[in-house]
């Protein structure tokens, strides 16, 4: 327990560690330069983290490693959660049947494509191939940590799978801003995606929730409507895995009777943190609190979604990456080949029909 007695002050001194770090991503926003390339905190938090990840990690006390993993878990579900405060129902109304659409249409499509690729094509085991796919389907590391209990995976296979996510959605992070901004804002035809299509795009197909959230963050001047788009349609995605891991589950229990075998029993684990996001943005739906507070809750929200990024960051080391064989990358790979190239096509004709 990160908050046990024994454990309580490197947990603290962990978080405050983040904390200054975030800090200093904030500040460095601000300066001339950088907020001219329109560069988040969120975007530098994570550059900040990764750099102290492969650089100074050995140089300071382990103790602090349980802060630093709260500060990517556990703030940054209460992060998203009050990112609520941003969105209405009304809102999600407008995003309406295309980003459901888009969501079912990628999670499903990239989870069988993603367990195909790894077992069959590439020869990984099922289990690895299905923890691999569900982080890149649903909503990343915390998809692949909600599908382990119902595979009962080993932890070396969760490692892997969670180490596919941080490399391809960081990948995304950075390859999505540039995109819009030298392709798809200039395109005509096609190519072109309004604001509104663009978060729905986002939304269906980058990994990571804080990642999600970091994109429209890093496009100069991006609509508001983009940022909420992305959002709404992301938490559709995460929401999702719930009905996911019992079609699973009642799938894995059908091939272990057929087998001969006993029968996998079924553990629902529910993100939480998504239900309580839509009942925040409920709240917020009433307009009961006043915008200025909102608008400091806003603040405030944007300083601890930083704080998530950068320990996202803090988290990925090189190393990690070696002796994983290529099996686990070529099939990440794949899955996020199909996530930019096929999700763009796919939000386009669901756009384009409805």
């Amino acid at each position: 327990m990160p908050f046990s007695p024994e454990k309580r002050a490197g947990t603290l001194s962990g978080i405050l560690f983040v904390a200054i770090f975030a800090a200093a991503a904030t500040f460095i926003s601000t300066l001339g330069p950088i907020k001219a390339l329109g560069l988040s905190p969120l975007v530098i938090g994570i550059v900040m983290g990764i750099f102290y990840a492969n650089t100074l990690h050995n140089r300071l006390p382990e103790a602090w490693e349980s802060g630093i993993t709260f500060s990517g878990k556990k703030i940054l579900r209460f992060a998203i959660v009050f990112y609520g405060f941003r969105i209405t129902f009304q809102q999600i109304a407008e995003v309406g049947l295309e980003g459901f659409l888009v969501s079912l249409i990628m999670l499903s499509t990239t989870f069988l494509l993603g367990t195909w690729l790894g077992h069959k094509i590439f020869g990984m085991e099922k289990d690895t191939s299905m923890l691999t796919a569900s982080g890149a389907s649903v909503c990343g590391a915390a998809a692949v940590l909600a599908t382990e209990p119902v595979l009962k995976a080993e932890e070396y296979k969760t490692a892997i799978a969670v180490s596919m996510v941080v490399l391809f959605g960081t990948i995304s992070m950075f390859l999505y801003p540039v995109l819009y901004t030298t392709i798809i804002e200039n395109a005509t035809g096609i190519l072109q995606m309004s604001a509104r299509e663009f978060g729905i795009y986002v939304g269906g197909t980058i990994h990571e929730v804080a990642q999600v959230v970091a994109v429209p963050a890093s496009i100069p001047n991006a609509p508001e409507e983009m940022a909420n788009a992305a959002v709404i349609v992301k938490m559709t995605r995460v929401i999702m895995i719930a009905p996911m891991l019992i079609v699973l589950g009642f799938y894995l229990s059908y091939v272990a009777k057929k087998e001969g075998g006993a029968g996998a029993e079924v553990k629902l684990v529910i993100p939480w943190f998504a239900v309580y996001f839509i009942g925040v943005a409920g709240f917020n739906s009433l307009h009961l609190v006043p915008e200025d507070i909102v608008a400091t809750i806003n603040e405030i929200d944007t300083f601890l979604l930083t704080m998530a990024m950068t320990a996202l960051g803090m988290g990925t080391r090189f190393s990690k990456f070696k002796g994983l064989g290529l099996a686990p990358l070529y099939t990440g790979l794949g899955m996020f080949l199909w996530l930019v190239i096929g999700g763009f096509v796919v939000t386009k004709m669901v756009c384009g029909v409805f």
